[in-house]
């Protein structure tokens, strides 16, 4: 269903790539936008065991392209080092495919808003749950279930690890 890398050198193992997933803060979202065209999105968002969480408006692009066609792609870039003097980057990244779902089970969201709050601001875990009451009835959750992901870092990088 889903390409096989085509560089496999470069493949990065399914522990690191869910590592980089982990790790990072934000990554780009994309959708299928208005009249069939890509929408891409920054997105803040927490990962773990092969689901990703992020909240947002109830309304707007990103949740009328999510309801008219939940297949989503996600990248999350983890170095991006341009090298002049080569004319190449030195790069790793991660892209996952999955299917998007907004949480509409009161028990769904607040694991998500939980995770969330674990995530950026694991020193107010109390605060946060204020937050999640305060703001209970305006956030918007969305649920990705990843079907497939792959990380892939340049070849110097894979070079230089062996």
């Amino acid at each position: 269903m889903f390409r096989e890398m085509r560089r496999k050198k470069q493949l990065l193992s399914e522990e690191e790539t869910r590592e980089i997933m982990k790790v990072h803060s934000s990554g780009v979202l994309a959708v299928t936008g208005d009249d069939g065209y890509p929408y891409t999105v920054p997105i803040s968002y927490t990962y773990a065991d092969g689901i990703l969480y992020f909240h947002c408006a109830k309304e707007g692009h990103k949740i009328d392209a999510i309801m008219r066609n939940d297949k989503v792609s996600f990248c999350v870039i983890d170095k991006d080092e341009v090298i002049q003097e080569t004319f190449t980057t030195h790069f790793r990244s991660v892209v996952a495919f999955g299917r998007a779902r907004i949480l509409t089970e009161d028990s769904d969201r607040r694991v998500a808003l939980e995770s969330l709050v674990e995530k950026y601001s694991p020193d107010y875990i109390q605060e946060g749950q204020k937050e999640i009451k305060k703001d209970w009835e305006r956030v918007c959750l969305v649920e990705v279930k990843i079907e497939h992901m792959t990380g892939k870092a340049a070849i110097e990088i894979v070079k230089n690890k062996e």
